[in-house]
Parts: structure tokens; C-alpha cells; sequence
């Protein structure tokens, strides 16, 4: 939902979670489909800008940073215009879809081990990380795993207190507390990281919170214990998607080189945390599922790697805030595609949620057009 314009120039460094609930997802999915929210960075994909000598030099070899091409593409081609709104369409595609793949292997083969479903997802996330590196799409960049640590806790965080925080809430309160994470970004890259949002933008914002709400908060009763949860779950996510910018910054590493280390340390942080929200001895005793829900799962995981990936590249080349625009986006196709195939119900007050978030991305995006920040 953002344009070219999003865009942070990050000097040198070019460049969630899959989230599988029976309660709604990140999405906003009513079905509840913990939505695989990973993802991945500036500038790693073979798009080429000609180093400084080779502009001097008329050259168009390749830079070393830009080896995974075989033709250099100045910054003004068709695909340096289209790259974001790609990545922004990559991730929306893959994003519903993998909603939809996982409520068929939810409820039609009753295959509801969530936490496990994601640990599967990032581990095809890094395999399939590394045939990109293989096939030359990024070079590998040596890490301290001690710096990416934080991402891969928080992100781990993230899943934990958010099924925790599904436990103890009503949907109506976790919902408004996943609304809430547009807000608690903007204030907290406000005050900690010098980040300027106008009058504007946070007025378009707005309207997008209020209208995911009406669209998708029915009730609303709260505790004290859950609320713990829902604030802690709010926070931890919120952190999760700046960190995700910053920690590229820091790094001086695009997506790829950063989401290659994540995925595989989230994915070992994950296996203790399995056994206390899967039903692990009841999936061990079922034995291997049945080919036709292999399938669904490996697709599944296929989708998740999509969704990972395009989650570093549209936070990386714009911003924690556009991305949560782009999510609240998705939420509303959801609940549309809901209504048109699963027949779900869409009543006056779901649509004119809908109507009133799509009118505050819509504004969003043509402030974002046009260079407002």
C-alpha cells in the first residue's frame, strides 16, 4: 500500500511469524489462522544499481554487491519503480493465502498443532533461504548469532504471549488489542527512535484502527490476567516489527542475510515451547497424516516461506507502520473472501468496517504517493 517513496535509504546495508492459531490471525482472520508474520529486507534481490566506478567508468560489470545479477539496471528501470509495490503484492497474496491453506489443514484434516505448523515454517524458511543463496540471489554474511538473538526471542515471545494472551481474552478484546500495534508503533518510533509522523498520516491511521475494530470486534470483556498477557503480547510485537527495520540498519544486512539467521534460531527456540501449546503425544500416537494433508501442509510451508520473506522486504524498503497498513489491507480481503467463498457472514457492521479501513489505506497510500510523511 505504499509506493516507492516509503523507501529509507539505508547506506550500506541493502538489506515476521507464521502465526497459526484456532483463534483469529494477525490478519485479522476471524477463522483464526495464526498468520505467518515473518520476514525480510532492502535490496537483496537481483536488482542492480551501478556502483560509483562503474558510473564514472561508462562500466556496467556488476559490483560485488550486486553479484547475483548478470546485468546491471539503473535505479530508474520499470522493476526499481515496481519493486516495492511487488513486494507489498507478494506479501498480500501469499499472506491470504496461506490464511486460507491453513484452515483447510486446521479443519479439514484436524491437523491443529499450530506452534509445530510454524516451526515447520521456518524451517522451510531457511531451506529455502539457502537455495537463494545457492542460486546466488544474496551473498551469505557472517552474523554474531548474539546479535540477532533479540529477534528470534522476540519473535518467539510474540507466538507464546499471543496464545496465551487467545486463552485469557475474549476475541473481541484480542482483537483490539492486535489493532493497537499500528498506534503502539508510532509512538514508540516517535519517542525512542526520532521517527516524525504528521498530522495526516496518524489521522489516516486512525481511521484504519477504527475501522478494523468495527469490522472485527464483536465483544470486548477483558481480565485482569489476560490483559497482562494482550499488553505484553502488544509490546513484544510492536518491538518484533521495528526491530526488524533497525536490526538491518544495525547490521548493515538486508533481508535475506538477516531473516537466514532468524528463521533457524526461532525455529530452536520454538521446540520447547511446542509441547505447551500442541497436544504433542496425541499428534505423535496419529501417526503421519495422510498424503492429501502432506500436501496442504507442504504448501503451507511454502506459502509461509513467501509470506517471511516478503514480510523482511516491505518492512526493510519501507516501514513497520506501512507494513501494519498493509496487514489491516489484508484483513479486509480476508473478511471479503470469507463473505464471497466460505459464505461466512457479513452484516452492515462488518462492510462499513471495511469500507472505512480500505478508505484510510487508500488515503494512507496516496499520502505515501506523494511523498507525506
Amino acid at each position: 500500500m505504499a509506493s516507492k517513496k516509503d523507501d529509507t535509504p539505508t547506506p550500506p546495508s541493502p538489506g515476521t511469524a507464521a502465526e497459526v492459531r484456532t483463534s483469529p490471525s494477525h490478519d485479522g482472520n476471524p477463522s483464526g489462522i495464526h498468520d505467518s508474520l515473518l520476514t525480510a529486507n532492502n535490496g537483496s534481490l537481483p536488482i542492480l544499481v551501478p556502483s560509483k566506478e562503474a558510473n564514472a567508468a561508462g562500466n556496467t560489470t556488476p559490483s560485488s554487491s550486486a553479484s547475483a545479477a548478470s546485468v546491471l539496471l539503473p535505479d530508474n528501470t520499470l522493476w526499481a519503480k515496481l519493486r516495492i509495490p511487488s513486494y507489498l503484492c507478494l506479501n498480500a497474496m501469499s499472506s491470504v493465502g496461506i490464511v486460507f491453506c491453513n484452515k483447510l489443514v486446521f479443519q479439514n484434516f484436524d491437523f491443529k498443532y499450530g506452534t509445530f505448523l510454524t516451526f515447520l515454517h521456518f524451517i522451510v524458511t531457511f531451506i529455502g533461504l539457502e537455495l537463494c543463496r545457492r542460486a546466488g540471489a544474496f551473498e551469505y554474511k557472517p552474523l554474531r548469532i548474539v546479535q540477532v538473538l533479540p529477534l528470534s526471542i522476540s519473535f518467539c515471545g510474540f507466538v507464546v504471549l499471543t496464545n496465551l494472551s487467545l486463552v485469557h481474552n475474549s476475541v473481541g478484546f484480542y482483537q483490539i488489542m492486535k489493532v493497537l500495534t499500528t498506534p503502539l508503533i508510532v509512538i514508540i518510533e516517535t519517542i525512542w527512535f526520532d521517527e516524525t509522523y504528521s498530522f495526516r498520516i496518524k489521522s489516516s491511521l486512525a481511521i484504519i484502527c477504527v475501522g478494523v475494530a468495527i469490522a472485527t470486534v464483536a465483544d470486548a470483556e477483558a481480565n485482569f490476567v489476560g490483559t497482562v498477557f494482550a499488553l505484553s503480547a502488544l509490546l513484544i510485537t510492536s518491538m518484533y516489527q521495528i526491530w526488524v527495520k533497525s536490526k538491518q540498519r544495525e547490521l548493515e544486512c538486508n533481508s535475506y542475510q538477516l531473516l537466514y539467521y532468524q528463521a533457524p534460531i526461532s525455529a530452536l527456540l520454538l521446540i520447547p515451547i511446542i509441547p505447551v501449546f500442541d497436544r504433542t503425544s496425541e499428534m505423535v500416537s496419529r501417526g503421519l497424516p495422510s498424503a492429501e494433508a502432506l500436501t496442504w501442509i507442504a504448501a503451507s510451508c511454502a506459502l509461509a516461506f513467501l509470506v517471511n520473506l516478503s514480510t523482511f522486504l516491505v518492512i526493510g524498503q519501507t516501514s513497520p507502520v506501512t507494513y501494519n497498513v498493509l496487514g489491516h489491507f489484508k484483513l479486509t480481503v480476508i473478511l471479503s473472501l470469507g463473505f464471497l467463498v466460505f459464505g461466512s457472514p457479513m452484516d452492515s457492521k462488518v462492510l462499513s468496517g471495511v469500507v472505512l479501513t480500505l478508505t484510510g489505506v487508500f488515503w494512507y497510500t496516496h499520502m505515501k504517493q506523494n511523498g507525506v510523511k
